[in-house]
């Protein structure tokens, strides 16, 4: 289950810039094209296919774009993935280690590193556009990747931010991720986005 939590925070770093966009989809490319800070607050529950709750979660996240991320689990454990332009950080508290990843190829195909990287979202994934639901304004995502941990994302604008974010897996399990306290465009101190291991963690992976 610890697993999953740090999948789903790198593929979870999605929220609007403030536009008058009509479309999900027109909101999400202004998004790509007009922010460059992000931070908020969130709420996670993952379901089962029968929609029962199994995991629930909660922490804040920063975004620097292009190429840097900050997503904090701070209950119920702590969990930490930071990307700083070259690799990203997975740090779990409880286990005293770290995984280091390098930015390349494969996770610039995820939707985190899409919206905290370039505005080539086409490239990587499909949108298309949802219709309203439950007051929300929706857009969708199919990755392109076939090998991707996801096989949809769905994305909830309220207005111009994105309130609600869905992801749904091969096993029927859906991911769904509550935005709150949004500040776009803010000064963020890049140092928000550098990872120092804790004395005695082991660190695994790529060279740190």
């Amino acid at each position: 289950m610890r697993k999953l939590v740090t999948i789903i925070a790198l593929y979870a770093l999605f929220i609007a810039f403030p536009a008058s966009a009509a479309t999900g989809a027109q909101r999400l490319h202004d998004f790509l094209a007009q922010v460059t800070t992000m931070r908020a607050d969130f709420h996670q529950t993952v379901v089962d296919a029968d929609q029962r709750i199994i995991q629930e979660a909660s922490g804040t996240l920063a975004v620097l774009r292009p190429g840097r991320f900050r997503w904090d689990y701070r209950d119920p454990f702590i969990q930490v993935i930071v990307a700083d332009g070259l690799r990203i950080w997975m740090y779990d508290e409880e286990l005293g280690q770290v995984t280091v990843r390098p930015l390349d190829d494969t996770l610039a195909s995820t939707p985190a590193m899409l919206l905290s990287g370039g505005d080539d979202i086409d490239t990587h994934s499909e949108v298309r556009e949802l219709g309203e639901a439950g007051g929300l304004v929706w857009v969708g995502l199919l990755p392109k990747v076939r090998d991707s941990e996801f096989e949809s994302v769905r994305l909830g604008f309220d207005g111009a931010l994105v309130a609600v974010m869905e992801l749904i897996d091969s096993f029927g399990q859906t991911t769904r991720i509550e935005f709150t306290h949004q500040v776009i465009n803010s000064t963020i101190d890049i140092e928000v986005f550098e990872f120092i291991p804790p004395p005695g963690t082991d660190v695994i992976g790529a060279e740190h």
